[in-house]
């Protein structure tokens, strides 16, 4: 999990105000780590914890950051009671299990999908552009993957 959270520290650098991220992976696969990297690096200092049952956590930090979970919600329609247009005015949101409500969401985001790899701790982690906000990230993107993939093989 602890590289996890260093992906998503690295792609914090690329986070601009209103940005969204959905992630998607089998439970316990490390969406919730990548959501900590993702907030410590943007200065949030709470710990941040899985929303499965709140629904929708904030955190405070260089910029806002809005962590929801909707995997118990049941249909579109309590997914638009989230008000996720308004979340995206301010911060950068992380949605959980965002692929189940993809009708209510806008299309511009970067999707991050985590799966569990041979060994307990190993994981796979896919970065998507999604919209041209993020397309015209993807250079940025890839370098900063690349440069954790390079301290990921030198640390071992």
């Amino acid at each position: 999990m602890d590289q996890t959270r260093l992906l998503a520290a690295a792609v914090a650098d690329l986070i601009d105000d209103g940005d969204l991220l959905l992630l998607a992976g089998d439970l316990g696969a490390g969406k919730t780590a990548f959501t900590q990297g993702l907030a410590a690096a943007l200065g949030v200092d709470a710990a941040v914890t899985s929303p499965t049952f709140t629904l929708a956590n904030r955190y405070e930090g260089r910029l806002v950051v809005n962590h929801l979970d909707v995997y118990r919600l049941e249909d579109l329609v309590e997914a638009r009671d989230l008000a996720i247009p308004e979340l995206l005015e301010q911060g950068v949101t992380l949605i959980e299990w965002g692929q189940m409500i993809l009708p209510a969401l806008p299309a511009e985001r970067l999707d991050v999908s985590i799966t569990f790899g041979d060994g307990d701790d190993d994981r796979h982690i896919e970065l998507r552009a999604v919209g041209t906000d993020w397309v015209s990230r993807v250079g940025a993107l890839r370098a900063a993957a690349q440069t954790w993939a390079l301290q990921q093989r030198v640390g071992r």
